[in-house]
């Protein structure tokens, strides 16, 4: 009986036993990985590398993470690199997606959470964060990284100012910040790191100067600072005898050339605002191997001898005003591999050298004046009188202004070309053709610009403005004069029938160009006479509104009386959009945009907005925005085409001051607004999402009152609620979230303290982060079916009681 019943408990012992064994194993596990990490791998860094992946959203680059904890030996790869010394993580590179497209980030994201994490890693020396989509400002914390060497943040969507903390990295050797939604200026203190080689921070919303400081940068080897809003004077930097790389193409420095070290190897300065000569001294630059100075306005003599620097081989000079014969047995290097001379004054022929590039299609020089050749090619008169031309100087040209206009009115009268008046004729030849000018009698219409291009030249390069690039409008005709019979032409003698709307001052006319392109001119009578002089600071910075979200001015025509000269209208040309505004995209009979797009072309909006108040300087408020002002390109982006004009603010014009009447019956200063300029436009953002939520069109202060009241209300209560004020065709589309963040935002915009209102930025960050929330979102088919039962009239009911 004994032996019985210890063989029934014999199951319990051995189960008894197991569980002995299986607790001593685990102690033992557990026991080991903590001494593995302490003896190898800190937790604490273990603890960060694995919150890093948490903050990224699990990107299947970091999967390993998952399977190791010994991250000192992960086998490097192209998107992921972790180096150690002494077990401490010095360098970290992750590069998100195969990099080429942003990995989705978590909903919740914190920029600040994420470096707060990599900010305990204090032995990191490389970090290398790329193409992960990473969004807010540059957390404070980078300043902790004391031992930080190379910093590479670039190709993400970080915003705000360049932080002073980053000034802390006292042991920093490069940073790259290309690629990125940065703004502000360039700080003085990027000068302050003694072993700075890189500074790139390309592809941003930087503006203002260069800072002076960056000639004391005696290490830097690479400066490239290339597609910003920069302007102004490059400071000397012939003291960097280490700098290699100066990029600094698609900004506004000029007029001047820079002062370089004749050890540079690359200058690209292209499509900037440099008015100066070419320097000498490029000559002497021997190690020199890329020259672009390209889209410029760039005047006197173009130094052939280039063409044979020992090192050099890509050379791009075109659109440009150089001068100078060439000569066919003039030498060139044989490494040469792209030459660009096009829409310059050369003359003479092209150097034999350089012919046998030309089937390779290694060399273009059309629009000079070069003999022999084949292709466009301008009369050798045409280069010799542009070369006199923009020779004078600014002081005879203000000089001679007055008689030149007086011989321009003669001109036109008695079939006299005036371009020898352009390029500097004597005075007694100005009496003369005044006294001729007298006899005749006054013509009727005068066309300033019409001889020549130096007036508009100068007319484009004096004003200081910085955009979110002049890039964006790169796909419009550039910038230019128009003859007066052009326009005509245009719009068939500005007949009736062209006419689209007339406000106070300012007539709109649709045409057609003689190449086919579509237009719409704005003419604007002037209240007060001025000569075309007194317009050169508007015309500049009209000329560079140009924006992917803006209907863009492509030229302007003067029309002066006849008896003082003075510009009595202004005819502004403007693209012209063929698919109709966004409120017939939204409220119209046909088609309508779905949820998606709905936030992208608010995006659109406000990035339009956000160039207008940022992207130019002094930025255009009180734009009186409605959404019949913002129209549709041919790819269904949005466009804004009714803003501040600089001169139509001058002129303080019904149709775009004071407190006009819009089309919609709403006044632009709707509700008494506060003067905060920089706020009014907000508010009118606000009333736009307003009609994008409710899908109906909103046509006075008193629908705006109602059904922000009704928004407001809603918004409080649950996704129900939301979903029954908001346009019918999109309840099944939107998300919860993305949709209460949209409400949200319009609310803010809509506050009747302009104080509280949010910043452009802050508006623009919310609706992205709006469009993300909506990106994954499936919602359930029967809650839909459920909201769409719901009375979509309500809302039109409630409009129609207030």
């Amino acid at each position: 009986m004994q032996s019985l019943f210890q063989l029934k408990q014999l199951p319990v012992v051995l189960m008894a036993s197991l569980v002995l064994m299986h607790t001593s194993l685990l102690f033992l596990s557990t026991l080991f990985i903590c001494v593995h990490l302490s003896d190898q791998f800190q937790p604490f860094q273990y603890n960060a590398l694995k919150q890093i992946q948490q903050f990224l959203n699990y990107p299947s680059v970091l999967t390993i993470f998952d399977s190791t904890w010994d991250f000192c030996n992960v086998e490097p790869s192209p998107f992921l690199t972790i180096v150690c010394y002494e077990d401490n993580v010095t360098q970290l590179h992750i590069t998100g997606n195969n990099g080429v497209f942003p990995p989705s980030l978590p909903q919740n994201f914190s920029i600040d959470a994420l470096f707060s994490s990599i900010s305990s890693l204090s032995n990191l020396k490389v970090l290398s964060l790329v193409s992960l989509g990473l969004w807010g400002p540059l957390p404070a914390t980078i300043g902790k990284l004391s031992s930080m060497e190379i910093l590479n943040l670039s190709s993400n969507y970080i915003d705000g100012f360049i932080p002073l903390e980053l000034s802390y990295l006292n042991n920093l050797q490069t940073l790259v910040l290309d690629h990125n939604k940065f703004t502000g200026q360039i700080p003085q203190w990027v000068s302050s790191f003694n072993d700075l080689a890189v500074l790139s921070l390309k592809n941003n919303s930087i503006f203002g100067s260069l800072p002076s400081s960056i000639s004391s940068s005696e290490n830097l080897r690479v400066l490239a600072i290339a597609d910003n809003h920069l302007f102004g004077e490059i400071p000397g930097l012939q003291n960097l005898t280490n700098l290699q790389i100066l990029d600094l193409k698609n900004n506004y420095f000029g007029p001047n050339f820079p002062v370089l070290h004749h050890k540079v190897v690359t200058v690209d300065i292209r499509n900037n605002s440099f008015k100066s000569s070419v320097p000498n001294e490029l000559n002497s630059y021997f190690q020199l191997e890329k020259l672009d100075i390209s889209i410029n306005g760039l005047i006197g003599p173009f130094p052939p001898s280039l063409f044979s620097l020992p090192s050099i081989n890509y050379i791009d000079i075109s659109g440009n005003k150089l001068t100078g014969k060439l000569f066919q047995n003039m030498s060139c290097n044989a490494h040469l591999v792209f030459i660009n001379l096009s829409s310059n004054l050369l003359t003479g022929e092209l150097p034999a050298c350089l012919q046998e590039k030309v089937e390779e299609g290694a060399v273009s020089y059309d629009g000079n004046c070069l003999s022999g050749e084949e292709g466009n090619q301008k009369p050798l008169s045409f280069c010799h009188n542009e070369a006199l031309a923009v020779e004078v100087s600014p002081q005879k040209l203000r000089h001679k202004e007055r008689k030149a206009m007086a011989v321009l009115v003669s001109s036109l009268v008695g079939g006299i070309v005036g371009l020898a008046v352009i390029v500097g004729l004597s005075l007694w030849v100005f009496q003369r053709r005044n006294r001729r000018a007298a006899m005749k009698g006054p013509s009727t219409r005068l066309i300033t610009e019409k001889l020549s291009t130096v007036n508009t030249v100068k007319l484009l390069s004096d004003a200081r403005y910085i955009s979110e690039t002049m890039k964006m409008g790169a796909n419009l005709p550039t910038y230019r004069a128009f003859a007066l019979e052009e326009l005509k032409e245009a719009t068939n003698n500005f007949s009736h029938p062209s006419i689209v709307g007339e406000p106070s001052l300012i007539q709109i006319y649709r045409g057609k160009l003689g190449d086919g392109t579509a237009i719409v001119i704005r003419s604007i009578k002037m209240r007060k006479k001025h000569s075309p002089t007194m317009f050169t600071q508007h015309i500049g910075m009209i000329s560079r509104l140009r924006h992917n979200h803006l209907v863009s001015c492509i030229g302007h025509c003067f029309e002066c009386c006849p008896d003082d000269s003075t510009v009595g209208i202004v005819y502004f040309v403007f693209e012209s959009l063929p698919n109709g505004t966004l409120r017939s995209s939204i409220c119209g009979g046909g088609e309508t945009l779905n949820w998606a797009q709905r936030i992208t072309a608010g995006i659109g909006v406000a990035k339009g907005i956000q160039f207008l108040h940022t992207g130019i300087m002094p930025g255009v408020f009180s734009n009186h925005l409605k959404i019949t002002d913002v129209l549709l390109d041919p790819n269904f982006h949005v466009k804004i085409c009714t803003y501040n004009l600089p001169l139509l603010a001058h002129q303080n014009a019904g149709f775009m001051g004071g407190a006009a009447v819009s089309s919609n019956g709403l006044k632009s200063n709707i509700g008494g607004r506060e003067k905060e300029v920089e706020k009014d436009d907000i508010y009118d953002f606000g009333v736009i999402l307003m009609e994008i939520l409710v899908g109906r069109p909103i046509m006075s202060q008193n629908d705006v009152m109602v059904v922000k009241d009704i928004i407001q209300v809603s918004n409080k209560m649950d996704d129900t609620a939301r979903r029954s004020i908001v346009d019918p065709t999109i309840i099944k589309e939107c998300s919860t979230e993305s949709l209460k963040t949209v409400m949200d935002i319009c609310l803010r915009c809509l506050s009747d303290d302009p104080t509280a209102r949010p910043s452009i930025e802050d508006v623009l960050w919310t609706l992205q982060f709006a469009a993300q929330l909506q990106d994954p979102w499936r919602h359930d088919s029967h809650h839909i079916h459920r909201l769409s039962d719901s009375n979509p009239n309500n809302l039109q009911e409630q409009i129609s009681r207030g």
